[in-house]
């Protein structure tokens, strides 16, 4: 799946139920692809292209991000590895998986 139709699709296929509680944005910045901002705020999530100010910013190239999407790239081993860098607040990234 490309980025730009995981981004596009993400409000619609996040559930709700997992996000209940989160307050964190997430600025993505998808080497080839683009950039999107993810806000998550108690439930809801809206997705803007772009940049912006968030808790965390995560970096990747397109080929990384496709195999973490397709569930074939562990995110915690492709950032070990260097293949995911991230910058800012390292716990709200954590808390991802409960989108992904």
């Amino acid at each position: 799946m490309a980025a730009r139709d995981f981004f596009d699709s993400l409000q619609s296929r996040a559930d709700t139920s997992k996000l209940a509680g989160m307050n964190n944005s997430y600025l993505f910045d998808i080497e080839g692809e683009g950039q999107w901002l993810v806000d998550v705020r108690d439930g809801a999530i809206t997705v803007t292209e772009g940049t912006g100010e968030a808790d965390a910013t995560i970096q990747t190239g397109a080929e990384t991000f496709d195999k973490i999407v397709a569930g074939d790239q562990n995110p915690t081993t492709a950032y070990m590895t260097g293949k995911l860098k991230i910058k800012g607040d390292i716990g709200a990234a954590m808390k991802l998986q409960k989108i992904f």
